[in-house]
């Protein structure tokens, strides 16, 4: 038995790195898992991996950005599995430049991804989650609901050449914290998880000029070795985090041992 037996969760951005780390965690903690993400392929394999495993999840690929892609979230797990217990706003992704040279599409697309689309998942959320907690309030049950949402210590403490990003994190966290306000009587618990140095592709540490496509933008992805050099030595751990070590903080606040924490937001650093 899972700590998280017949609970639904949904996960963005889980064919890579943190998400997809988090997406098969859930399932051996036997959550039902949607799972999200830009590309199918990377979906599918998650999904795979969870199902030979003996779990259960679903793929849903596409932009979450995609305005129309909340609604398909949350009507592929009540359709799947009958219901929703955890939300997980972790897709995204960094678009750096200094201000001055920052075009208003870089700032919009971080916008877009890592406030706009969270909100508008919880906000597809909210009937059934309203529904779901008063009929079992009337057979005399309290569930608490879950809801993580990724942050950066960008957003905490601000980064040079992140002006977006950081805005967007940064936003993110007054949104968990008031929907922990506003959705307590629904007994939802809101909570968000800011990350420091976590590899993954987009901070791999490399001197080559690597590019991804991102719905039709071309983004750089990876950090100069000599910068994350640096950032390794400020770290009192004196490394980066590992996508499953990053999944574990977000893990804690999916657990009913914090069914009584919300809205808290806590940094995952390595004690930088």
């Amino acid at each position: 038995m899972g700590r998280l037996d017949r609970r639904v969760a949904i996960v963005t951005g889980a064919g890579r790195g943190i998400g997809r780390a988090l997406a098969i965690r859930l399932a051996r903690e036997g959550a039902c898992v949607i799972v999200n993400d830009l590309d199918g392929g990377p979906t599918e394999d998650v999904v795979g991996e969870i199902r030979s495993s003996g779990g259960q999840a679903v793929a849903c690929a596409g932009s979450i950005t995609d305005p129309e892609m909340p609604e398909r979230l949350v009507g592929l797990a009540t359709e799947a599995f009958g219901d929703l217990h955890i939300i997980v706003n972790n897709a995204g992704y960094t678009w750096d430049s200094v201000i001055q040279k920052m075009s208003e599409d870089q700032f919009d697309a971080m916008i877009d991804v890592h406030l706009k689309a969270p909100w508008r998942l919880l906000k597809a959320a909210s009937e059934i989650i309203r529904i779901k907690t008063k009929e079992e309030a009337n057979r005399g049950e309290e569930i608490i609901r879950k809801v993580v949402n990724i942050s950066s210590i960008a957003g905490t403490r601000g980064n040079a050449g992140q002006s977006n990003y950081a805005s967007a994190k940064a936003g993110i966290v007054g949104l968990s914290r008031t929907m922990a306000k506003e959705w307590g009587r629904y007994k939802v618990a809101v909570n968000s998880v800011a990350f420091g140095l976590i590899e993954t592709r987009l901070t791999e540490a490399t001197d080559e000029k690597k590019l991804i496509n991102v719905t039709g933008n071309t983004i750089p992805v990876g950090v100069p070795v000599q910068n994350i050099e640096a950032m390794k030595q400020a770290i009192p751990l004196g490394r980066g985090g590992t996508p499953d070590e990053a999944a574990g903080a977000v893990l804690l606040f999916c657990l009913p041992e914090s069914d009584y924490i919300s809205g808290q937001l806590i940094e995952v650093t390595g004690g930088f």
